[in-house]
């Protein structure tokens, strides 16, 4: 059973980084293979080729070693920073963001985490609340950071960007691509179809949020969405 008070780092004096970075390795690794249950921090520390002790001075249980695997494996993927505003056009922006996304969730470890929760009807509650702080919020407050920059510069009207983000997110996550990476992987990874979602999605976004941009090469639905009505 999940204990609620789960998600706290280990307060004191700082563990070494190098060390807390292989625990959460080692674990994220267990947590696929052996799901949240059978992972246990004996288990972890064998792994690691630890001691148990090591563990506890880095994380205060194993939920808060869930929760710093999710979180570092989704860093590694998505650091920090690598969604915020850079050269080009907001739409060029958008679509390198959204296509990295997109690649992020069809990879297998990350599809493996969630089947994962899914599966350990025990703890599902609590480690969704945690898979989501660790992992869907970091990316959502990258998007965030992202939209600020870009309504700064006036290139978008963002008035609430952190919704706006969450509905980002919500595109990108709602491609048939990620279902379609289930049966037929080839297909889904295709960097034609990938960026010619991504590019619809975010024509689409952008008609929402008072951009300008070419829609000449936009597929007919999408230049509807950008045309006033009357």
């Amino acid at each position: 059973m999940v204990a609620n008070n789960s998600a706290q780092p280990r307060r004191g004096r700082p563990a070494n980084a190098a060390l807390g970075q292989t625990i959460a390795d080692a674990a994220f690794d267990l947590f696929m293979e052996l799901g949240f249950e059978a992972a246990t921090l004996d288990k972890v520390a064998q792994r690691a080729k630890i001691s148990k002790l090591s563990i506890y001075r880095h994380f205060e249980n194993k939920e808060a070693l869930f929760s710093a695997a999710i979180a570092a494996r989704c860093h590694q993927l998505v650091p920090q920073g690598l969604l915020e505003c850079t050269d080009g056009s907001a739409e060029d922006q958008l679509v390198a963001a959204g296509s990295l996304l997109l690649r992020t969730l069809m990879r297998a470890d990350v599809r493996g985490v969630e089947a994962m929760v899914m599966a350990d009807k025990t703890n599902q509650r609590e480690l969704s609340k945690l898979h989501y702080a660790a992992g869907a919020g970091h990316i959502i407050a990258s998007i965030e950071t992202l939209l600020r920059q870009l309504h700064a510069k006036a290139a978008l009207h963002v008035p609430d960007p952190a919704l706006s983000a969450r509905l980002f997110a919500a595109l990108i996550k709602g491609s048939d691509l990620l279902m379609i990476a289930r049966f037929d992987e080839a297909r889904a990874q295709d960097a034609t179809e990938i960026h010619s979602y991504c590019r619809s999605a975010v024509a689409m976004f952008i008609a929402a949020h008072g951009g300008s941009g070419d829609t000449r090469d936009q597929p007919a639905a999408v230049r509807v969405c950008s045309d006033p009505v009357g």
